[in-house]
């Protein structure tokens, strides 16, 4: 019924035509769409993903490169050597609080140990103080930045793989 896996090409075109269409006044989700894809084409980047019966219903993604458009200029997030980032954390709201964001987290952990890296960032707004509670448990304790993006404060934690 579910299933966890490093993410297709299709996987990436369906959860990102989702987000499109969430989202349809929003014009960076084209663009996110067109970056992450080829970010994972080229190894930039993984995507891993959650399906239902075969459907994709939740992702996250690891960046390895400091070139990916969300850490560029950040190398305390991401520095193409032993650190790498967490984002774009996603589950369809039906299927919140199932667990799966956590077998994902450790599925992207896991991958990342085996390119080498030693630690891993991940971003949560401020506001957001249920998520950053979930990021905590998962060990991602401490600090290393804030940042203020689109007018919302973003705090950025580390975890030693």
């Amino acid at each position: 019924m579910f299933d966890y896996r490093k993410a297709t090409i299709g996987d990436l075109e369906t959860i990102w035509n989702k987000d499109i269409e969430q989202n349809k006044d929003d014009e960076r989700y084209p663009k996110w769409k067109q970056q992450y894809i080829e970010n994972n084409k080229n190894g930039d980047c993984a995507t891993f993903v959650v399906l239902y019966n075969e459907e994709p219903i939740g992702q996250i993604t690891i960046l390895f490169s400091p070139n990916c458009s969300a850490v560029k200029n950040r190398p305390k997030l991401c520095n193409g050597i032993d650190t790498a980032n967490m984002n774009a954390f996603r589950i369809e709201k039906k299927f919140e609080n199932q667990g799966h964001i956590s077998k994902l987290v450790k599925m992207a952990e896991e991958y990342a140990k085996t390119k080498g890296i030693k630690y891993l960032t991940i971003g949560c707004e401020a506001k957001e103080s249920r998520n950053l509670a979930i990021y905590l448990h998962f060990g991602y304790t401490e600090f290393v930045t804030g940042m203020i993006e689109d007018n919302d404060l973003i705090l950025f934690y580390k975890k030693t793989l």
